[in-house]
């Protein structure tokens, strides 16, 4: 099959990304000018990756952790066995994830900011705090499946060297560009790739919190209420503690290191091999009710044990979560039913301050209720089922409105598929309560 001539190439991908641009209104006044810049020869990929070296380069000494990061070596018990194996959940997929191009494609059509867009990208590509001039490009390449720049990758974390602490919001990273490779070894491998020195940020839970938000201990909280893990910081149980090299160089010093799958972003790993820190974990609920001849009154408990941080342990923007309350008779038919939901709307994501969790750790969150029987029944228990989606439920409208920007009934098919897998409530936990 014949190629089209380089001028046809241009013009045709040229007119593509204006389109793609257009319709989602970033950058408004320099569309053409985009149009221009990013098919022509992608100077602007190669100026981020002069900076950001790729971690496919990083593989040649670091293939172990490369491939962890990456989800092809002894993935993990929950990314195996809860599903998601699109790996929309590991680092190493963060920008390329069908999951990421779907939420964000339908909270662009809420129309945020220049800024509020750069927000959401400074975690999923760290380099645009260094290059926040790309953001447009790189946003319309994952609108159109085809990002050319990196992610979450070696780089992204390992340049970084400072952690900003304000009061009103989460921890900041801040990013050194150059050849020096921070990481947590007072002495460092010696090699003639790049030097390397020691970050304390690295054995420190703000280094993580800076994306995964203020829902661990950090230097403004050393402590939790009741905590049970004394002394914990992420990384113990998100990077699995293991002996061996960080390199796969011959005489290569081993010693020990952590895993770089970060295992725990669905079900934790450690917690499928401890009962003990499963039960501290995992939510539960308890009912305090009252009934009447019209309604059954009272307040449902929501419980969480303390590890080293809140619940939900990461994520409060995209997590929702649903108490439903269900009122029946000796029979077992329901007389009444309600649902309380807490999460953010796709209209309130990176709109104000970030939320505070469903619950913190070793807290609990009350919650009253008030179920009205009908006249002529009597309420002979109440249930409450504690579940929770990975993604919000868009509004129907909002929800055609992206479909409508698709260009292809295969993309549309696989958006639909990808909300009715990621919103579905799924059960966390289960409380009766009889009268």
């Amino acid at each position: 099959m014949s190629r089209p001539a380089p001028y046809a190439q241009h013009i045709a991908v040229g007119l593509c990304f204006a389109l793609i641009v257009g319709s989602i209104g970033l950058y408004h006044g320099l569309a053409m000018a985009q149009k221009a810049e990013v098919p022509a020869t992608a100077d602007w990929v190669e100026e981020i990756e002069k900076i950001f070296i790729r971690s496919e380069d990083c593989k040649q000494c670091h293939d172990r952790h490369y491939e962890e990061w990456k989800g092809v070596r002894e993935q993990t018990p929950d990314l195996k066995t809860f599903g998601r194996v699109d790996a929309a959940l590991l680092h190493g997929t963060s920008l390329e994830s069908p999951v990421f191009r779907t939420v964000l494609g339908i909270w662009l059509q809420t129309d945020p900011t220049a800024d509020e867009r750069r927000r959401c990208l400074a975690c999923h590509v760290p380099s645009t705090t260094v290059f926040p001039q790309h953001v447009g490009k790189i946003v319309a390449q994952v609108l159109s499946g085809t990002p050319q720049v990196e992610g979450i990758g070696c780089a992204s974390c390992h340049l970084i060297k400072q952690v900003e602490q304000t009061p009103d919001s989460p921890p900041s990273f801040k990013i050194e560009p150059g050849k020096m490779i921070y990481g947590p070894y007072a002495n460092p491998e010696e090699n003639l790739v790049h030097p390397a020195t020691q970050s304390e940020l690295f054995r420190g839970a703000n280094f993580c919190a800076s994306c995964h938000f203020d829902k661990v201990k950090d230097v403004t909280q050393k402590d939790l209420a009741g905590e049970i893990l004394q002394g914990t910081i992420c990384q113990d149980c998100h990077m699995e503690p293991s002996t061996g090299s960080s390199t796969s160089k011959r005489g290569a010093m081993t010693r020990a290191i952590g895993r770089h799958w970060f295992r725990g972003v669905v079900v934790s790993g450690t917690m499928l091999k401890n009962r003990n820190l499963q039960a501290e974990w995992m939510p539960r609920v308890d009912l305090e009710a009252t009934k009447s001849a019209s309604a059954v009154e009272g307040t449902a408990l929501v419980r969480i044990g303390s590890l080293p941080h809140s619940f939900p342990d990461g994520d409060p923007v995209l997590k929702q979560f649903y108490l439903v309350l269900t009122a029946k008779d000796a029979q077992g038919k329901v007389l009444q039913e309600e649902t309380k939901q807490f999460g953010l709307s796709y209209e309130k994501i990176l709109r104000g301050p970030i939320p505070d969790p469903f619950i913190k750790g070793g807290h609990t969150r009350k919650v009253p209720f008030s179920l009205a029987i009908p006249a002529g029944s009597t309420a002979a228990s109440i249930e409450a089922v504690l579940n929770y989606a990975l993604i919000p439920t868009p509004e129907p409208g909002l929800k055609e409105k992206y479909l409508a920007s698709l260009t292809t009934d295969k993309e549309r098919e696989k958006a639909k598929n990808i909300l009715d897998e990621y919103t579905q409530p799924r059960l966390l936990t289960y409380r009766a309560k009889t009268f």
